[in-house]
């Protein structure tokens, strides 16, 4: 059975809210900071940027927990993978990543921790 999250009295969603923008931040940041030449952190913060984006829109009409769940695990990706993708030597790319995948980490966690589930209907 699947759950969606009861947004009834959250402040108008504003976890959806900060994760959206987080993810327009993030998609731009490779141009912003003058990093969009170099191919893995470019790519890294375009992919993570779209999927957060596309997850906060649908989550601000109706959301489903394992959006939320799907957030907390790219906010995870985000702050781990200047070491993996090997662009940690850079500190403004590899801040840019560590700060955005903690928000974006810890505001999907506020919201599944925070939120009462409720079944769906069919």
């Amino acid at each position: 059975m699947a759950h969606v999250i009861d947004k009834r009295g959250s402040a108008n969603n504003w976890q959806d809210w900060v994760n959206l923008i987080l993810a327009v931040w993030l998609f731009i940041s490779p141009w912003v900071l003058n990093f969009a030449e170099q191919q893995r952190p470019s790519w890294d913060a375009w992919i993570v940027g779209v999927v957060v984006a596309v997850l906060s829109i649908a989550a601000l009409t109706q959301v489903q927990v394992w959006e939320e769940w799907i957030n907390l695990l790219l906010g995870a990706w985000l702050f781990v993978s200047p070491w993996v993708l090997g662009f940690s030597s850079n500190a403004t790319i590899s801040w840019n990543a560590w700060i955005v995948g903690i928000v974006i980490f810890l505001v999907a966690a506020s919201e599944i921790s925070g939120a009462r589930q409720i079944p769906s209907r069919p």
